[in-house]
């Protein structure tokens, strides 16, 4: 498959139409480019809020209310762009309420035959816990497609080695991503290059891009795509099979071979995969000795 990882930046929109065109527009030119698989970033979907107005896209509070407002339709037009492109899209991701009076961080994917899922994060970030009030979602997916097998860790999620695990199965493992700072991103790079190599698979890491100053909660943004897998046999030697120029917006792109992701957990150079259950019981028998 070919995929295609955006660095996206947020937009302000005085209609539907805007955010209507701008969509279409990005779905559009990587299907041109022959992708097969497209991948938006964490709280792309904030923009939305824009089509509220100016204050209540400002406020925090306000604006999680205004995109999960605008979901439905949001998903609507991926579900259309999807079929009409014959594409996967994982949308960018946003705030819905659908526990309780408090949201969580939702991503929705879409296949081009009409089917649609989601993804929730698992552990929220500080600002997401404080002042946020955020909740973690449901559990982590496999979604099983035409393409082969994909699971989704949205940003924080991909920087944790036990969520990377359960979901070992997956050929394709998406991390959309929002990071304030260069160190945020690298924390994510690192975490989605680290995830690639232990279940030796692909990783597919989106970023926002660029300031967003109407946005309390989304004003800074840092980041670009990039594409990785384990440093071994049938992939780059330093993993990266493609990355993007750091906060400029676009598409980046790459040929993925599944093929190649068998036959490196198969007989590669060394075998992350399989050899992960041999960390236990050692993991838990460290003996502590005085050097003192």
């Amino acid at each position: 498959m070919k995929v295609a990882t955006a660095a996206y930046p947020l937009d302000f929109f005085e209609s539907w139409a805007g955010y209507e065109d701008k969509i279409f527009r990005w779905v559009d030119e990587a299907a041109s480019h022959g992708a097969d698989l497209l991948v938006f970033p964490e709280y792309a979907a904030m923009e939305l809020s824009s089509l509220a107005g100016a204050d209540v896209a400002k406020e925090v509070e306000t604006s999680f209310h205004a995109v999960s407002d605008r979901m439905a339709e949001s998903n609507a037009l991926h579900a259309h762009l999807a079929s009409q492109f014959d594409v996967h899209i994982l949308s960018g991701s946003g705030p819905v309420f659908d526990k309780g009076d408090r949201p969580v961080n939702r991503a929705h994917f879409f296949a081009p035959n009409g089917k649609v899922e989601h993804q929730d994060k698992q552990i929220l970030t500080r600002c997401e816990r404080t002042p946020w009030d955020m909740v973690p979602g449901g559990p982590l997916k496999v979604f099983e497609t035409s393409l082969g097998k994909i699971g989704v860790l949205i940003c924080y999620d991909s920087e944790f080695p036990l969520l990377g695990r359960a979901l070992s199965e997956c050929d394709v493992i998406l991390v959309p991503s929002c990071t304030e700072a260069l160190s945020g991103y690298w924390r994510v790079r690192i975490g989605a290059m680290s995830r690639a190599m232990e279940a030796q698979c692909v990783t597919v890491m989106a970023s926002l891009v660029g300031p967003a100053e109407w946005s309390e909660a989304v004003d800074i943004n840092t980041g670009m795509g990039g594409v990785f897998g384990p440093p071994d046999i049938g992939f780059p030697e330093t993993g990266v099979l493609a990355e993007g120029s750091l906060n400029q917006p676009g598409w980046t792109y790459a040929d993925v071979d599944l093929d190649a992701v068998a036959h490196v957990r198969a007989d590669g150079g060394v075998l992350h995969r399989s050899h992960w259950p041999e960390q236990s019981p050692r993991d838990s028998e460290v003996t502590y000795l005085s050097m003192k």
